[in-house]
């Protein structure tokens, strides 16, 4: 089994550097590959890209800004795992929580698998992207008669044929409640893991707003009451 990192970057110059050291040196249950894709940064995280080294590491750019799903399409386009999974390059996530992602895949339990945040006040960015997240994840159960406990979450992992085929349209950040919806319109219920998690704050480089959560519970409205019938899936 091979499993694909695929990290989207977009002007993460202060922390590309410990954020991939960080994911390369962590002990895997198995093969592994980092995939990067520059979006268009301005800061300086271009050129550290390009002059990374590491044969596990495959990387290409984007000549302007296209947004996380369109990072993440490209990356996905490249993998060459059995499996994938996102992690994203501001060090919120730890990459040496993946392992345990991967351990009820090759257990057997599972085939995808979220990383589930747990929120504290040394945690957690502020009270309303807290509140946001929840009220995200609440509406994504509501409509799709789940419980998921962190919908937003960067650390999903699932097998790379599955990734490709739900077809994702979104270019920004709302691809993350696209692959959620798409997973439980499907039938597919995530089998989620805690993870640690340590929120940035504007000044640090967060990205989030308010706005990205109105297209949040826009997009999993709009895929729950689509005509179109849902994508046929690989078995999982």
């Amino acid at each position: 089994m091979k499993l694909s990192i695929l990290m989207p970057v977009y002007n993460e110059a202060e922390t590309l550097d410990y954020a991939v050291k960080r994911v390369l040196d962590v002990t895997y249950p198995c093969d592994m590959e980092l995939v990067l894709v520059d979006d268009g940064s301005t800061d300086g995280s271009s050129e550290i890209v390009q002059q990374l080294e590491d044969p596990r590491i495959v990387k290409t750019a984007h000549g302007a800004n296209r947004g996380k799903g369109a990072a993440l399409r490209t990356a996905s386009g490249l993998a060459s795992g059995d499996y994938m999974v996102i992690c994203d390059a501001d060090l919120e996530y730890t990459p040496s929580d993946i392992p345990e992602l991967l351990r009820p895949v090759m257990a057997g339990e599972a085939k995808v698998v979220f990383g589930t945040r747990t929120f504290g006040s040394h945690t957690a960015y502020s009270f309303w992207y807290v509140v946001g997240n929840k009220v995200v994840t609440l509406a994504a159960n509501v409509i799709y008669n789940a419980w998921l406990s962190d919908l937003e979450t960067c650390f999903k992992l699932m097998p790379l044929a599955l990734y490709r085929a739900l077809d994702l349209r979104e270019e920004g950040f709302g691809v993350e409640p696209e692959i959620a919806a798409k997973l439980l319109r499907a039938g597919l219920r995530p089998y989620e893991v805690p993870v640690n998690y340590q929120a940035r704050g504007r000044q640090e480089g967060k990205k989030l707003t308010w706005r990205d959560g109105v297209r949040a519970l826009w997009v999993l409205l709009q895929l729950r009451f689509s005509k179109a019938p849902a994508r046929e899936l690989p078995s999982t």
